[in-house]
């Protein structure tokens, strides 16, 4: 596997989206957590209703960024395989064959987003 075919199945494949579909099923979301403890450490030092705002848009800003360095480095293959990953996350609870099989697909698709052949 390519340096890029690899760098994009660690980060987009499995990351922005098998993760992001576990921790959805979970219902747990690492990354609200993570910002609201940062939002009411900054709110304690700072009590600046412009900090409350940065937070509040940042998970967007955040996601945009994700989606669209998965769009650069796969096209429309790559955000195909991103979702089928996500999907494979999202049913990991309810059959974790499907699961695979979804991870798989997205795997083999974000080889084929990266390779020179399309």
């Amino acid at each position: 596997m390519r340096k890029k075919s690899g760098l994009f199945i660690r980060e987009s494949v499995i990351g922005l989206g098998f993760l992001s579909g576990l921790w959805t099923a979970i219902g747990i979301n690492p990354q609200t957590v993570l910002l609201t403890l940062a939002e009411r450490s900054a709110d304690e030092v700072l009590h600046d209703p412009s900090v409350r705002f940065f937070f509040v848009v940042l998970p967007t800003i955040l996601l945009l960024l994700s989606v669209i360095t998965a769009y650069k480095r796969g096209r429309i293959a790559g955000l195909v395989s991103v979702f089928f990953a996500y999907a494979g996350g999202l049913v990991v609870l309810e059959s974790l064959y499907m699961s695979v099989i979804l991870l798989v697909i997205a795997i083999l698709l974000g080889i084929f987003a990266t390779s020179k052949w399309h």
